[in-house]
């Protein structure tokens, strides 16, 4: 741990949405051990998810992001109501723009651009799009931690990427399952299934370098993480989350994720 501490804040986040990446990788092999993930399963799977997405939006991002803000002298709220605003506009924009298709949805619901590409093509873009604000909070809180800003810690940019990891476990399968259901070999849905993971590590990197090289933007850029993080909770993930089985079941996912991912980000951080 303290190796790690010692590390450039890039390396730290590449690191970490590297561990992010290999636990959709390894969510992805569980296609070669499940014949057919229940629909009740991966709406559990997915409801975990966005439990852990909105704890980290406000434990690990949106909070310090406030405490920052007080500390240099400005209003409490207003860089984390910039920042959030101009994250869930960000992703507005990329979902109008880039053809995806939502999990479990008919082909012709696809957004974005009207395009001829495949319904797994497009599946793949939609969990894409999903991680890019993942990967981006991670590498912001690693670096807005080697800031030496008190709230801003390297245990918490820490939890955060044990919190968005353990929640790629069950997106890796909830991933593959699907292209395995629309007619893909076991083989070609795990390679798709973990290649949705690999924008983590790219934006993860990005997010670092941007707010080590300017870290008035330090507040603004936690909360654009948050914004990014909850427009995809709410548009794509518990949607998704709560159709076509048990929705009490996907309720029960959220709130376990929220729990674990609070637990994680109040005892590392």
């Amino acid at each position: 741990m303290e190796f790690l501490s010692q590390l450039p804040p890039v390396i730290q986040a590449l690191l970490g949405t590297l561990f992010t990446y290999l636990m959709t990788l390894l969510g992805a092999i569980s296609v070669f051990l499940v014949k057919k993930p229940s629909r009740n399963l991966l709406n559990m799977m997915l409801g975990f998810a966005g439990g852990v997405m909105i704890a980290a939006s406000y434990w690990s991002l949106l909070a310090p992001a406030i405490e920052m803000s007080q500390e240099r002298n400005l209003p409490g709220w207003l860089p984390p109501a910039v920042g959030f605003l101009a994250g869930a506009s960000f992703l507005f924009l990329l979902d109008r723009i880039i053809p995806h298709l939502h999990l479990f949805m008919p082909e012709d619901t696809a957004e974005g651009l009207k395009t001829h590409w495949r319904r797994t093509t497009l599946l793949i873009l939609a969990i894409t799009l999903h991680n890019i604000p993942e990967g981006l909070a991670v590498g912001v809180a690693f670096g807005a931690a080697s800031a030496g800003i008190t709230t801003a810690t390297f245990g918490g940019a820490l939890a955060l990427a044990l919190g968005i990891g353990l929640q790629n476990l069950p997106e890796g399968l909830a991933v593959s399952g699907p292209l395995r259901a629309a007619g893909l070999s076991r083989s070609k849905s795990f390679f798709l299934g973990q290649l949705s993971g690999l924008v983590e590590p790219l934006a993860g990197v990005l997010g670092a370098l941007a707010v080590t090289r300017m870290l008035y933007l330090l507040p603004y850029a936690l909360s654009f993480a948050a914004g990014a993080m909850i427009y995809v909770v709410v548009e794509e993930v518990i949607p998704e989350s709560q159709e076509g089985g048990k929705s009490d079941l996907s309720t029960i996912g959220l709130i376990a994720g929220f729990l674990i991912m609070m637990i994680l980000d109040v005892t590392l951080g």
